[in-house]
């Protein structure tokens, strides 16, 4: 493993020392300044570069969600995790009354209030605020799905789409809800099923008062004021406002039958 973001001199090369009891323990050629003896602040710190080293070096999360048992390899990834839990969303908008709980979130939803979206599809005109919005919208034109199932046939055009599918094959839920126990295969799932019981409807409609729990709720109302329909049949040039509405009526081509679940 590169060893490049901390103090000392670092190489990468391991080697497997042999203790006096026979145990084997993996060391490396890492070396960190030695503390002044006298200095408590110094051996505190030094302790401390060590115990981070180390922790990245073994792959050890020695952090744990008492909720609902995510491990986590810092105290901050900790902290961020939590709030799925707690509700909690330090980071406010100062131009209406949204929150998040993660500062990216915040910075993309900035971007609602500049109206600028940059990044514009050349097949149907769809315009977005970030790249790689752009990049999952174009997979509805060309049709790509480079993220494979190693255990079946399954494929997707995202990878997060591809992680949701891999839990029908091990069957692992790990992400709890505190309120009623509710459990799920992803960390989406459960802050979506938060809102079941705080009420909360953080997608607003900047055209009129409608407000929503979830993202493609307010995409698919937001059409309404627009007229927009950017996904488009490559074989008889259909269009439609929603993507699933697409994917239903490219079976008309392809001859499948939706699955009965």
């Amino acid at each position: 493993m590169d060893c490049t973001e901390h103090p000392g001199k670092e190489s990468g090369s391991r080697e497997t020392q042999t203790t006096d009891m026979g145990l084997q323990q993996e060391t490396c050629d890492v070396n960190f300044p030695q503390p002044d003896n006298t200095s408590t602040s110094q051996v505190q710190e030094s302790r401390g570069d060590v115990a981070r080293h180390m922790v990245k070096n073994s792959n050890e999360k020695p952090y744990m969600c008492g909720e609902c048992g995510y491990r986590a390899a810092k105290k901050s990834h900790l902290t961020g995790h939590m709030r799925i839990h707690t509700g909690e969303k330090p980071y406010k908008c100062d131009q209406c009354d949204y929150s998040a709980a993660h500062k990216r979130s915040l910075e993309q939803h900035f971007a609602k209030h500049g109206g600028e979206k940059p990044y514009m599809c050349g097949e149907c005109g769809y315009r977005s605020v970030q790249k790689c919005d752009l990049s999952r919208h174009m997979t509805t034109h060309t049709g790509e799905k480079p993220h494979k199932c190693d255990q079946c046939d399954y494929s997707a055009a995202q990878k997060f789409t591809l992680d949701q599918h891999m839990t029908k094959h091990t069957g692992e839920k790990p992400y709890m809800c505190g309120e009623c126990g509710y459990r799920t295969a992803s960390r989406s799932a459960l802050s979506r099923h938060m809102r079941t019981h705080t009420g909360e409807k953080p997608y607003r409609c900047d055209q009129c008062d409608y407000s929503a729990a979830e993202k493609h709720h307010l995409i698919v109302h937001q059409t309404r004021h627009s007229g927009e329909k950017p996904y488009m049949c490559g074989e008889c040039g259909y269009r439609a406002a929603q993507r699933s509405t697409l994917s239903r009526h490219m079976k008309t081509h392809t001859g499948e039958k939706s699955l009965q679940m």
